[in-house]
């Protein structure tokens, strides 16, 4: 148990909050590549946000983490399962508090958009690249 309470799952609106944080967080990132040639004033506020953002979304993921950990710890759960021993009482509940805490993140969800975000920050960086050479389609042509 936690501080004499049992754990238990955010709200929905606080699991998909911190997952719209984490998203714009990560698109303020990526979209510093395209406003450092487009709009260089925004480089700054776009970096603050995703910066900003991250602070509160890794403290947030980090302070779930820890509640899993310490719950596992604690309750000596890896021993009670290892030995084969029946798990009763508070330790199903904690047993199903993880599972389904670990079922309600959405960090995978946030893993496959911030994977995406790169991949579309790294070919818009290099097609701007060309674009300025002259290399790429409807580029400057070369002298």
């Amino acid at each position: 148990m936690h501080n004499g309470k049992p754990p238990h799952i955010m709200p929905p609106f606080v699991i998909y909050g911190m997952l719209a944080l984490g998203l714009v967080s990560a698109f303020a990132f990526r979209v510093i590549i395209v406003l450092e040639r487009v709009e260089p004033a925004w480089v700054r506020p776009a970096w603050y946000v995703g910066a900003g953002g991250y602070v509160f979304f890794f403290f947030y993921r980090f302070r779930i983490s820890r509640k899993r950990k310490n719950t596992i710890r604690r309750n000596r759960l890896i021993e009670k399962v290892r030995s084969e021993e029946c798990l009763r009482g508070e330790d199903r509940d904690l047993v199903l508090y993880l599972l389904n805490s670990l079922k309600s993140s959405k960090e995978d969800i946030n893993y496959a958009v911030i994977f995406l975000l790169s991949v579309i920050a790294i070919a818009a960086d290099f097609w701007l690249w060309l674009m300025e050479r002259g290399a790429a389609p409807g580029g400057p042509a070369s002298p």
